[in-house]
């Protein structure tokens, strides 16, 4: 007997869904509902390795831990990494089988992938209470439809309610809510049950009248408002949610314990991959960390940090483009801290044999660490666990190249050459006791007074932003409504809304 269900869609990309699909997940189970995340198709840089060693999209592993369950790779059997504009590395159950381009992924690869979706969807709805779906992009995309593996594809195979999540602080939300409704076809209108409006500023009496002639228009109700909320923007998917200048957090930096801040510049390198391995050091008191493209933004840097991305060659050539691997070389010439993760790392090395991510062949690095790395077709999924600067670390690996270290002071599995440190590892920031600790050395490197504070814990961190979720569809959505949906299904007699898709 299969469980409930529900798929979150949206109007646009960036409407809010992932958020939105973790907050109904952290208060269903605050509930004693047993409910899992689910989203079939995902396109995302940012990854994480579950318990089993299978790579799936961060959001999905966000939402599991908002639902306190282990992530697995049902709940994400498709995650597609975009490689350039035009290819994507396609991960089919937390394992990747091949590039393919855009053109041959709508083709009939996609489809040949809808069976295994759905095995996973229907095995997870034989497991829990409830599944909360996440779409992608919009239902909308009349262009997609017929290969659709991820939106009203699922929702009328699996016969889920979809419940239609807008933007409002982007503007023009009701005619959002009425062309996606209308431009579907009868039998995927049949499944649209209403629609929940996101980020909302104001007195929320001043759209009612909209949310009733909306109610008029297409005989759908709107299921909540949810308040505009700084600072719950973890995890995302569809890249940066702030401008390249800007801070990592929507919040104010927490005054530094010590006498004077830590300035952290994280180089926006192309194809930027898990750059939420910086939010651990964001959510340090007086830490404020900013990403950059030009080289004069690190001349007042503490750190610099080299992030994650698809494209390790691709990284080099920018970084040289644009005059940052000259600054880098700077700073370590005058033993100014460098860290870099993963692809950040191999570009800190000495040389790169690349030919299964490039096929550039040949490559010299940076020459900042004693490391050579070549690519091996097979990817390094691992959630590995060590001890550094006397802390334990936990992280987590996805990575083709492979490093042999030559030289330098162990640092993880990577190396420390001087201010210059490398390592393989995401999320080893996350460890309390190794941030402190590495942020020390920072510190003193730097010649700044800056002291971490003493008891900041990302995981408590975390927890409370996902419970702020929770809060926010407890307190502004009709959760009666939204069970019954869950429970009982699409409601019968939903009118339909011409022309529909043509």
């Amino acid at each position: 007997m299969s469980g409930g269900g529900l798929l979150v869609a949206g109007t646009t990309s960036d409407a809010g869904k992932s958020v939105v699909t973790a907050g109904i997940c952290r208060w269903l189970v605050r509930q004693g509902v047993k409910v899992a995340p689910f989203k079939g198709q995902n396109m995302s840089l940012n990854s994480f390795v579950t318990r089993e060693g299978a790579e799936i999209g961060r959001a999905q592993a966000m939402q599991a831990q908002a639902a306190r369950v282990e992530p697995t790779a049902q709940m994400n059997p498709v995650l597609l990494k975009p490689g350039g504009d035009r290819s994507s590395q396609v991960v089919l159950l937390g394992r990747p089988i091949g590039e393919m381009s855009a053109r041959g992924y709508h083709g009939n690869r996609q489809r040949d992938l809808f069976e295994p979706v759905m095995a996973c969807l229907e095995e997870l709805r034989s497991t829990y209470d409830a599944v909360i779906c996440e779409g992608a992009g919009s239902p909308a995309e009349i262009n997609l439809r017929r290969t659709d593996i991820v939106n009203m594809g699922v929702a009328r195979a699996a016969r889920l309610p979809v419940l239609v999540v807008g933007d409002i602080d982007r503007g023009g939300v009701f005619a959002q809510f009425f062309g996606t409704t209308a431009l579907l076809a009868p039998e995927d209108q049949e499944l649209v049950a209403g629609y929940l409006v996101n980020k909302f500023r104001g007195d929320v009496s001043l759209l009612e009248p909209g949310l009733d002639m909306l109610l008029g228009l297409t005989g759908r109700r709107t299921y909540g408002v949810l308040p505009f909320a700084h600072g719950l923007g973890i995890d995302e998917e569809d890249g940066l949610r702030v401008s390249l200048r800007g801070s990592v957090r929507e919040s104010v930096v927490a005054p530094p314990v010590g006498e004077e801040l830590l300035r952290v510049a994280v180089c926006a390198v192309p194809l930027m991959s898990n750059f939420t391995d910086v939010d651990a050091l964001a959510a340090e008191p007086g830490v404020v960390v900013r990403f950059v493209d030009r080289p004069e933004e690190l001349a007042d840097a503490d750190l610099v940090v080299v992030p994650g991305t698809r494209g390790t060659v691709r990284a080099l050539e920018w970084l040289r483009a644009r005059g940052l691997a000259d600054a880098l070389a700077r700073r370590a010439a005058e033993g100014r801290p460098v860290l870099g993760i993963c692809g950040g790392f191999q570009v800190l090395g000495e040389h790169i044999e690349d030919e299964v991510e490039s096929r550039a062949g040949s490559v010299d690095g940076l020459g900042l660490l004693p490391v050579r790395v070549r690519f091996a077709r097979e990817k390094t999924l691992a959630r590995p666990s060590g001890e550094a600067l006397g802390e334990r670390v936990d992280g987590y690996e996805i990575h083709h190249g492979v490093a042999e270290v030559l030289g330098g002071e162990p640092f993880l599995d990577g190396c420390r050459t001087g201010a210059v440190w490398g390592t393989h590892w995401h999320g080893s920031l996350e460890s309390d006791g190794f941030r402190r600790a590495f942020l020390r050395r920072v510190a003193a490197q730097a010649g700044r007074r800056f002291v971490p504070a003493p008891d900041t814990c990302f995981g408590a961190l975390r927890e409370e932003q996902l419970d702020r979720l929770g809060d926010l569809v407890e307190e502004h959505a009709d959760t009666g409504a939204l069970l019954r949906l869950i429970e009982q299904g699409p409601p019968a007699g939903l009118p339909f809304v011409p022309p529909g898709a043509p």
